[in-house]
């Protein structure tokens, strides 16, 4: 079936479980959601409600047990291996609670590793100067362009999650996905974050965020609520718009 023209993304009656010894738990229970191009859409639930999960299928970091995810009018489960990674790193940006940098590259390398994946020596070579220039200008973007030769136990918090979030929309993704992205920082470092996600989705940057916050949930345009696994109910009186 065909997504509508502005559906970025749709998950159709997903459900998600894993063995746990003798125990079979079920994350996930017939989860729908449809999330459209240039929205800010936050879900949230407490911790153990399967928000994670969702998320990771969402990203085809995992595939459901049964149901769909379609991500521009394409069924994951229907893709190869090869494929989804190809759709992960050229169409979906991941922003995590821990930043996941690599210690022993300074910033500019970390934000240019996306833009290397996949390629052949030869074609990094061929690209790597426009792949720098896209680097370099998200990362002043991001208002670290003093950083640029730093490594990450040289950064606060904050400009680490900054570098994370450069490093995701490097490649221009369709979809970003963020997963708890305050969860690792203090109260007014999060709500920097916030405001950095909330100015790009202006610009029209479609953002998913995973959050167990209240106040952080506010600032997208909808909230799905996860409890136990299943969709308890979506709100509408976000403040991204």
């Amino acid at each position: 079936m065909m997504l509508q023209d502005d559906t970025i993304l749709q998950a159709r009656s997903v459900n998600k479980s894993y063995q746990m010894g003798q125990t079979e738990l079920h994350v996930l229970r017939d989860v729908s959601l449809t999330v459209k191009a240039g929205e800010f859409l936050a879900i949230m639930g407490p911790s153990g409600s399967g928000k994670s999960t969702l998320m990771h299928l969402l990203g085809a970091l995992d595939l459901p047990d049964s149901g769909s995810v379609e991500f521009l009018g394409r069924d994951f489960l229907r893709l190869s291996s090869g494929e989804r990674e190809r759709a992960r790193n050229r169409d979906i940006g991941f922003v995590f609670q821990f930043y996941h940098l690599l210690p022993e590259l300074t910033v500019l390398e970390n934000v240019l590793v996306p833009g290397m994946v996949g390629q052949s020596w030869l074609g990094w070579l061929k690209n790597k100067r426009r792949i720098r220039a896209e680097a370099e200008a998200v990362l002043e973007k991001m208002k670290l362009e003093s950083r640029l030769g730093h490594r990450p136990s040289e950064l606060s918090g904050g400009e680490s999650q900054r570098v994370a979030i450069a490093r995701a929309l490097v490649g221009r993704p369709k979809l970003l996905l963020a997963d708890e992205p305050t969860g690792n920082l203090d109260a007014t470092t999060g709500r920097e974050i916030l405001a950095v996600l909330a100015e790009l989705n202006r610009a029209g940057q479609t953002v998913v965020m995973v959050t167990h916050d209240t106040e952080v949930a506010s600032v997208a345009h909808r909230c799905v609520h996860l409890i136990d696994g299943a969709i308890a109910g979506t709100t509408t009186d976000g403040g991204a718009r």
